[in-house]
């Protein structure tokens, strides 16, 4: 095994990237130098050889030094960060016995429990305790669990900020801070809390950054919060994993229901995550395909965390059909036998594209993103084809071909301008906080 230290310059940081790793053999968890106690653990729950994304992160991390690092969804990001942190709470035993000393943000709540999921699996039997604060939770519940000193707290932002202002626990002796889908979290609008938070935060602290993407409002935001940073960037170039066989129909708008049902049917389908842009859709189509006898639900973030966790589970069970979610779920749904995504709007945001499609193929299983297409949709599939690097082909479906009759659509100048400053409006605080 060579390392090797390059100097190298991503989104303005002149900085060295931590180090490169040209592989002569597999590298294993082992070669970490991890903890006797920690790696019985990863053996346990059957982890042997470590993604990309981990072999140069947990190093990195354990340096004690600020990261960023940024690699594509799916990639292993949260075992990099939970890998260490379990490291550095295992030697530095002594540390900070009452505030917690690990801080985990989300953007979402689906993928804070995601990773709160993994987390627990190392802390049971240990002598770390880890708890889970979301909106849409009871509130005096949340109370009682921080007042029982928790080493590690997966949050999302709005609900940890509410607790923060109201003195129902310190962050005076937190160690490491991580911030998981970065990129997410200024999409969602954050950056008020997160602010209020990072003011309660001691300076010695160490920050780890993940991001999906690495453009110039992450860099901003990195800035205010890193000190001379280690960076990492794994696949630079956005790419749509090879298990996932991508299809495109062009489509009238006012048919896309109709032929997304008759797909459904017609060749069985059983088990179909549908992404639209607006929970408005979401509900409407959610309850239009029923009546065409699949059963489905919706999901979105105006609904209770109860109402969520219901629709996930009956998707999973496969007591309904079809699930139809706004990008809330995009980096929230981890089911590793999911076949089939359907983009039944575009998203507005080329990048989720990837995000949404990443839910099937997974693990090795192979998938099919299927996205309807209307003729004034064209703009956003050149957007996503541009950040993908490739061509997608449109197909028309007999019997659904468009309508080239019909009057041209909106001019796209006009729309996409329209569009993004709708999708990229900053939500209010309470919509924040909802979620």
């Amino acid at each position: 095994m060579k390392y090797y230290t390059p100097l190298s310059t991503v989104a303005g940081y002149n900085t060295q990237v931590f180090f490169d790793l040209v592989l002569e053999c597999s590298l294993q968890f082992k070669d970490f130098g991890l903890d006797s106690r920690l790696m019985s653990t990863i053996e346990h729950l059957g982890f042997s050889e470590p993604t990309e994304i981990q072999q140069k992160a947990i190093p990195a991390a354990m340096t004690g030094q600020d990261l960023i690092a940024s690699s594509k969804t799916g990639s292993g990001k949260t075992l990099a960060f939970i890998i260490p942190a379990m490291q550095r709470l295992i030697r530095n035993r002594a540390l900070s016995k009452r505030d917690p000393r690990v801080l985990i943000l989300m953007p979402t709540r689906e993928l804070a429990k995601q990773v709160f999921t993994q987390l627990r699996l190392f802390t049971t039997g240990s002598q770390f305790k880890a708890v889970l604060i979301l909106g849409g939770e009871n509130f005096n519940d949340q109370v009682k669990t921080l007042e029982k000193d928790p080493h590690f707290i997966v949050a999302t932002p709005g609900r940890l900020a509410d607790h923060l202002s109201q003195g129902h626990f310190y962050l005076n002796g937190l160690e490491l801070l991580i911030l998981d889908e970065a990129d997410r979290m200024l999409d969602l609008g954050f950056k008020e809390e997160i602010d209020q938070i990072m003011q309660q935060i001691p300076q010695s602290r160490q920050t780890l950054l993940f991001s999906a993407t690495f453009d110039d409002s992450i860099h901003k935001f990195s800035k205010s919060l890193l000190k001379n940073p280690q960076v990492i960037t794994i696949d630079d170039k956005t790419e749509v994993a090879d298990s996932v066989e991508q299809l495109i129909y062009t489509v009238d708008a006012d048919r896309k229901r109709e032929l997304l049902s008759y797909l459904i049917g017609s060749k069985n389908w059983q088990q179909v995550l549908i992404f639209t842009r607006t929970k408005k859709t979401a509900d409407e189509l959610a309850k239009e395909i029923c009546k065409d006898g699949i059963k489905a639900q919706s999901l979105h973030g105006d609904k209770s965390q109860g109402a969520r966790d219901r629709a996930l589970l009956n998707f999973k069970q496969g007591k309904v059909r079809a699930l139809v979610a706004t990008d809330v779920a995009a980096r929230g749904i981890d089911i590793v036998d999911l076949e089939y995504v359907v983009n039944y709007e575009l998203p507005y945001v080329a990048e989720d594209y990837v995000h949404r499609i990443g839910r099937t193929g997974r693990a090795g299983k192979s998938g099919l993103a299927l996205s309807l297409v209307s003729p004034n949709e064209e703009w956003l599939l050149t957007a996503i084809e541009k950040v993908i690097d490739d061509r997608l082909l449109q197909q028309w479906l007999p019997g659904y071909e468009p309508d080239l009759t019909k009057d041209g659509a909106p001019k796209k100048s006009q729309n996409k301008k329209k569009a993004r400053n709708q999708a990229l409006q900053k939500p209010t605080s309470k919509a924040r906080r909802r979620r």
